[in-house]
């Protein structure tokens, strides 16, 4: 149901030039267990959308080597922060307007601040912009808010569980203040450590692996063996190192990018890469409960403006600052307004740990 409504409601997005991606969104909201009719199952859903999420990011990373993500860190990694800070800022503000409290207001601004790579990623697919310049900038700029977002989610349960000491003892303890630290420095290196692995010995055990493999002259376990590689690498990143499936997979397309049967492996894996993107964003879709716009209009307008309009404006005043070319400005700020599967992740973290009210949940 959801293949076959994504082709409908997808043909008559491009025939309205819109891109496809609306139509798959609509028809996620029409198989919604928000809408009348038939409702699709939405644990199998979420379940294929990791899927597509993986096998996008990794074929990404097919065509993205390490160079390409080091050579744009310098505006990358400041950009990025310098863009979260602004739009946790503006979320607190509207929070704090609703009467959530200063906690409940960073989580909501932390989930308001980070744009999805996968959305990113087709959007530059579909115009062949990701091995440009300012392609790279972008998609670099994002895997930086995907790292941020990996801390936020190990320091989110670790401050709750601190509140709750603090709350409960009256005062807060160096003992505490230590144990922060500890899980922000347990998680960068868990990263670094991942990320060490994959290049150290990644960098020679998929490709190896490959030619092994293409050796045997099977296509179908070549094909075989890409997957399993992709689906792996993201499998251990996220249970070893608490690294993002998503991640996981592009690090793995980058090493194995480095082999020379690249460009075979991006070839085998392309229909099963478009089938399983198609129903991530018909899964988004079914996320989407059309009662929010009557229940709570004007927060959800402020939500809406902040990541439409609060966080373009802060990438195009970073770009400025950093005398970026207005065609690689513009694309940064485009790219950034929308927001991610870290914000749905994040907020429902936050509310399970009685940090972020419910209502925050159902603006994301």
């Amino acid at each position: 149901m959801g293949l076959g409504l994504a082709f409908v409601f997808g043909t008559v997005a491009a025939r309205l030039r819109l891109s496809p991606l609306v139509g798959y969104l609509i028809a996620g909201v029409v198989v919604g267990p928000f809408t009348p009719g038939f409702v699709a199952d939405a644990d199998l859903a979420a379940e294929l959308a990791e899927i597509g999420v993986i096998l996008l990011m990794f074929g990404v990373g097919l065509h993205f080597s390490m160079k390409d993500l080091l050579s744009v860190r310098a505006i990358a990694l400041p950009g990025a922060m310098a863009q979260i800070s602004v739009a946790t800022l503006l979320g607190l503000v509207l929070a704090l307007l609703m009467g959530w409290g200063i906690e409940a207001g960073i989580v909501f601004g932390l989930a308001l601040s980070v744009a999805s790579t996968v959305v990113l990623l087709r959007a530059l697919q579909e115009r062949r912009v990701i091995q440009t310049e300012k392609g790279r900038v972008a998609v670099g700029w994002l895997i930086v808010e995907d790292l941020a977002m990996v801390l936020a989610l190990v320091l989110l349960p670790t401050w709750a569980t601190i509140r709750n000491d603090v709350a409960a003892a009256g005062e807060f303890t160096v003992e505490q203040a230590q144990s922060i630290g500890f899980a922000l420095t347990f998680t960068l290196g868990k990263v670094l450590v991942f990320m060490g692995l994959m290049l150290v010995v990644g960098k020679r055990v998929v490709p190896w692996i490959l030619h092994r493999v293409v050796h045997l002259g099977s296509r179908e376990l070549f094909r075989l063996a890409v997957l399993a590689l992709a689906l792996g690498v993201a499998l251990g990143a996220s249970e070893l190192f608490g690294v993002s499936f998503a991640l996981g997979a592009f690090f793995a397309g980058m090493i194995m990018g480095e082999s020379e049967l690249s460009q075979q492996a991006a070839n085998e894996t392309l229909p099963l890469r478009d089938a399983f993107a198609v129903l991530f964003f018909v899964s988004v879709g079914m996320l989407f409960d059309p009662a929010i716009l009557l229940e709570n209009p004007w927060p959800l307008l402020g939500a809406v403006f902040i990541i439409l309009v609060g966080k373009s404006a802060a990438a195009l005043a970073i770009m400025a600052m950093f005398k970026q070319p207005r065609s690689a400005a513009a694309l940064i700020a485009a790219s950034l307004a929308q927001i991610g599967e870290f914000s749905f992740i994040l907020a429902g973290l936050g509310v399970a740990l009685g940090v972020l009210p419910e209502e925050g949940r159902d603006l994301i």
